[in-house]
């Protein structure tokens, strides 16, 4: 009998040990008894704990020391759970407080609490798209604000950490530092090298401007750095200067100015006619200077000519004309003569005058194919408009860089060999006159000295 009643003091132990520790289950879990599945489950775990424990109760009736050890067991099991079951109470009461505050301030606060979380979440988003990969503030990914799109409760390090990281942005904005990060070279090798960072604005090594690539945001040499900034460079990064070109439209103004073609490459966009301009401007311009050279060493000796004219020389147009004017027969009529002397002078203008038909015709020429090159880049141009559209500006500048090119070239080839034919014609021009003018006199003098010469008639009166 005293064994039954153990056993069943046992058995009230345990089922007060199960309901405990059910009780702490839903305080923990939250769980309604008042479902239906949940009853089913929680009845269905009970019927299968309670043939457990008839079963272990008929095991102990023949054992008085294990019945004893499992009602110490039950006993010290019961007190733990009573233990964490007020626990759990007093956490519960505590949480409802704090539930109760928090609702009392966010009634206190109204709307503006609930949508303080939507509006740091857009801006944040606005933040992160607007540096994006391209800005050199984002150099290192924790500078950015953090996302908060999907967070539903906004806790306190969330907002100070995007507080903190909008204090630095702001503060690095207008900070120059020296860095040493990874550089992709122009080949594509990357390696860490030193450089500078003005804020946002630039980011260079010792010779060469920086970019974000944008794929991946790795810094890269720029393919061109513009001569009006590769020159401040150097003497900014050594500390020998602190002038130093930045572009306040955040990188517009030195994209375009890296894309703008050299003179090389502007000579490129004329295609074969433009080569074909060049070739003959240049071949204009070196047959014109060697002319102009030689008329400025005739015009030497000439002068030197003019102040000997009892030496006469064969190395100049002058001497040889009077020298063969001295070998004439001076007993010819004077209109002989004439003729003969301008004979003489007649036989030095083809050396004076040539190469200007030449300049003149390359003068001439180039203008018109510099519209050749005109009608056949706009040719290519239409060509591209009826095969792709208009929708693309890029496929039709070629052909509009051709047309402009080539006209570009014809002018500039046009325009120098204008001025050199202008002037060899001149200097031509003047030593034609020189010679001329120096062969009549010496024909006038030859003249005078062979007409007779009349003395005066001394009549004497007589008176």
């Amino acid at each position: 009998m005293s064994r039954y009643c153990l056993a069943t003091y046992y058995l009230d132990i345990r089922r007060l040990g199960y309901t405990c520790a059910l009780l702490m289950l839903m305080a923990i879990s939250g769980v309604t008894l008042a479902q239906t599945d949940s009853g089913n489950s929680l009845r269905e775990a009970r019927e299968a704990a309670e043939a457990r424990d008839q079963q272990r109760l008929m095991s102990f009736l023949d054992d008085q020391q294990a019945l004893e050890a499992a009602l110490e067991q039950a006993r010290s099991e019961h007190e733990e759970a009573q233990q964490q079951y007020d626990d759990l109470e007093a956490q519960q009461t505590e949480q409802t407080q704090l539930a109760s505050e928090l609702s009392g301030r966010q009634a206190e606060q109204g709307e503006a609490l609930s949508g303080l979380l939507a509006n740091l979440a857009r801006h944040s988003a606005e933040i992160r798209n607007a540096l994006g990969v391209n800005s050199l503030l984002t150099l290192n990914e924790d500078a950015l604000p953090p996302r908060l799109d999907e967070v539903e409760v906004l806790e306190r390090h969330q907002l100070e950490t995007m507080v903190d990281r909008l204090a630095a942005l702001t503060a690095r904005t207008g900070r120059a530092q020296r860095l040493e990060l990874p550089v992709a070279d122009a080949n594509g090798d990357v390696v860490p090298r030193e450089l500078v960072q003005l804020g946002d604005f630039a980011a260079f090594t010792d010779s060469e401007l920086l970019q974000r690539n944008e794929n991946d945001g790795s810094l890269a040499v720029m393919p061109r750095t513009p001569q009006e900034i590769g020159g401040l460079i150097p003497a900014y990064y050594q500390g020998e200067s602190t002038v130093f070109a930045i572009d306040p439209t955040q990188g517009s103004v030195l994209q375009a100015l890296t894309q703008r073609p050299s003179l090389w490459e502007r000579f490129q966009q004329g295609g074969y006619v433009g080569y074909v301009v060049v070739a003959l401007g240049i071949l204009g311009l070196i047959v014109g200077l060697g002319q102009y050279l030689y008329l400025v060493l005739v015009s030497v000796r000439v002068r030197r000519q003019r102040q000997s004219l009892d030496q006469l020389q064969s190395n100049n147009p002058l001497g040889r004309v009077l020298l063969r004017f001295e070998g004439m027969d001076k007993l010819q009529t004077p209109e002989a003569l004439e003729a003969r002397l301008d004979e003489a002078v007649l036989a030095e203008l083809p050396r004076l005058e040539r190469s200007q038909p030449i300049v003149k015709l390359l003068a001439a020429i180039a203008p018109l194919l510099g519209l050749l090159g005109t009608v056949t880049g706009m040719i290519v141009t239409f060509q591209a408009i009826t095969v792709f559209g208009t929708g693309d500006p890029q496929l039709m500048a070629g052909g509009i860089s051709q047309a402009l090119v080539t006209t570009v070239l014809g002018l500039i080839t046009a325009v120098p060999l204008l001025f050199v034919q202008t002037a060899l014609s001149g200097r031509s021009r003047y030593l034609t006159h020189v010679i001329e003018g120096q062969a009549s006199a010496t024909l006038a003098d030859h003249l005078e000295s062979q007409s007779p010469i009349s003395s005066p008639v001394h009549t004497a009166v007589v008176t």
